[in-house]
């Protein structure tokens, strides 16, 4: 009898080729002990609020409100929840078709799209299209989805920082592409190296192999570096010279413990250096809710903004986005209040510093 269609011997073969440590055979051993009873502490991915980390209480109040529309036309929900939080709540609602639990835009609600728009504009000081920012279930599903776009076959190769998140060696292994390695100078403060890159492409294209696109991990994970100004535009000239298309994994924007470099954007960087450059490089930059000092993980929420994307690939990525229909409503609503928080003289303003600097 011939194996059937999920047996093991028939499956996908870029499926088994798959590996994925951070969820592995070390975490599934620590959860067999933990049902023993073992007290295990799970460090194997950054997950803020599993270790401890409380949540801020206003982005709670307000998607608390949004799930239960009903609690606004209380008498009392006043007493409960203040004006501010209560004014973002009608406001998100009136920006969904039938609140939380509609499906949205398949690339995300536009009013949130807006505000992540206006928040990118404010950290970069350039303009930033709404029509270009997606939403996403958390970055990595933005990651995945670029990726696929991208990866046509083994031929295919994406440069990948070592040491690096687990999430693309995966991912381009799960797509059938290839990845290719390039290592990071641990004496220079974990930066990069020209000459380490171009090795890097070279050893790969005489494998017959087609580099195609160039992730950069920024700040660092798990190195924890910002990569400097200079060393960014060094990147983006070599993507330019290349015609490679740049990743920017930036999802620990707001992870930065030292003054001495401070975490600059790949697009700042980009719209700073001129034309023809300015207009040339493809430029994909990714963020999330489940980092920073929000550590919102489980809610699952991200976005992804294309720079110097054709119209017809953003169409054909949009028509990949809509296979799933929508990104989850609640976490929409959590990234539009991580770019666009409570300002000084709101009511929770005061409060929701004091949470975010005493974590």
């Amino acid at each position: 009898m011939p194996p059937k269609a999920l047996d093991y011997e028939s499956l996908n073969e870029n499926v088994k080729k798959v590996q994925y440590a951070v969820r592995g055979e070390l975490y599934l051993r620590a959860s067999e002990l933990q049902k023993e009873g073992k007290k295990i502490i799970f460090t194997n991915v950054g997950n803020p609020h599993a270790l401890g980390q409380k949540p801020l209480t206003f982005p709670r109040q307000v998607v608390a409100l949004c799930q239960a529309p009903f609690l606004l036309d209380d008498p009392n929900v006043g007493l409960i929840f203040p004006a501010d939080a209560i004014s973002r709540a009608k406001h998100y609602l009136s920006i969904t078709t039938g609140g939380l639990g509609a499906y949205s835009d398949s690339r995300g609600i536009p009013g949130v799209r807006k505000e992540v728009s206006e928040f990118i504009e404010r950290r970069d000081g350039y303009p930033s299209d709404p029509e270009l920012i997606y939403l996403t279930d958390g970055a990595s599903k933005g990651v995945m989805q670029i990726l696929n776009a991208i990866i046509r076959g083994e031929g295919d190769g994406v440069l990948v920082p070592v040491p690096q998140y687990p999430l693309y060696s995966a991912a381009i292994s799960l797509f059938g592409g290839s990845l290719v390695p390039y290592y990071l100078e641990e004496t220079a403060n974990w930066g990069l190296d020209l000459n380490n890159l171009r090795q890097s492409v070279a050893q790969a294209r005489s494998k017959g192999i087609t580099v195609r696109a160039m992730v950069i991990i920024n700040p660092g994970n798990p190195t924890g570096q910002c990569l400097s100004e200079a060393n960014l535009r060094e990147i983006l000239n070599f993507c330019f010279q290349e015609g490679l298309v740049l990743l920017g994994d930036e999802v620990y924007q707001q992870n930065i413990y030292q003054d001495e470099r401070p975490f600059i954007s790949a697009r700042k960087v980009l719209m700073g250096m001129g034309l023809p450059i300015s207009k040339e490089v493809q430029l994909v930059s990714f963020h999330t809710v489940s980092k920073g000092y929000w550590g919102e993980c489980g809610q699952r929420g991200g976005y992804f903004e294309m720079t110097n994307i054709p119209p017809q690939t953003v169409d054909e990525i949009y028509k990949v986005a809509s296979i799933a229909l929508s990104p989850n409503v609640p976490a929409q609503i959590f990234m539009g209040l991580m770019v666009n928080p409570p300002k000084p003289g709101d009511i929770s303003y005061e409060q929701f510093v004091r949470e975010r600097y005493a974590l």
